[in-house]
């Protein structure tokens, strides 16, 4: 029966040996979690600063018992990190959401989280610089790499606008009229009848310069009593 005088020994040199490097590689893993996070979070995105630095931190814990349980038992130093890999996988496919007309959502945020556990797992074998580094380079993609895309208009985006007017058909012939030009067409149309006017809301998929041109188009038709820009569907 150890006797409590043994038992706070043990705890010190424990204290004074291990966790004194987990300590520093858990605060670590939690920092670069949580300043992907933010950047995620900002941008109004499902896995914000919490959820990327718990992923984070999580996969530098992991790491940190696949070792240190190993060492302790004579086991595999990779089998407990080995698991993270398929985990994660679970956790992203979470995120990825498949919505109407073949939208899917979220795969951005899912690859996010996929390598901010590589950020993790990268912490606790203790690869430091590697992990900063790394860190640093998402943080510029993610940036960078969204804002040239806006620029350029190179990516595209699904629009939502409603139009005003007198009788449905005429309406949506206009409206196809109009969206032939940039050779798109409406989706998730809804059409909803009050006693001024019928109102017509849909979706158009396309660049900032095609987006541009619907709207510019829909605002200056005779057809219509009013159009408006709802704005952006967010997608991923």
């Amino acid at each position: 029966m150890p006797t409590l005088q043994h038992v706070l020994e043990l705890l010190r040199t424990e204290m004074s040996s291990v966790a004194e490097v987990s300590m520093v590689r858990l605060v670590l893993a939690a920092i670069l979690g949580g300043a992907i996070g933010l950047e995620r979070q900002l941008k109004h995105r499902a896995a914000g600063v919490r959820t990327n630095l718990f992923i984070c931190l999580g996969a530098a814990l992991f790491t940190l018992l696949s070792d240190q349980l190993a060492a302790a038992h004579l086991g595999d130093h990779t089998r407990i990190a080995a698991q993270i890999i398929p985990g994660i996988g679970f956790i992203g496919a979470g995120s990825i959401l498949h919505a109407r007309d073949n939208l899917v959502t979220g795969l951005t945020t899912a690859a996010t989280i996929f390598v901010v556990a590589s950020v993790g797992m990268a912490v606790g074998g203790g690869l430091y610089l590697t992990s900063i580094m790394a860190t640093a380079l998402i943080l510029v993609c993610l940036l960078l790499l969204g804002s040239a895309e806006e620029r350029f208009g190179l990516k595209l985006r699904l629009h939502t606008y409603e139009v005003t007017g007198g009788k449905t058909e005429d309406i949506s012939a206009e409206v196809n009229r109009i969206l032939e030009t940039v050779h798109a067409m409406a989706r998730n149309v809804q059409v909803a009848a009050t006693q001024r006017h019928v109102r017509f809301q849909f979706e158009v998929e396309g660049t900032r310069k095609e987006q541009q041109h619907v709207l510019a188009g829909l605002k200056q038709s005779a057809v219509f009593e009013s159009a408006t820009g709802l704005g952006p569907v967010h997608a991923e």
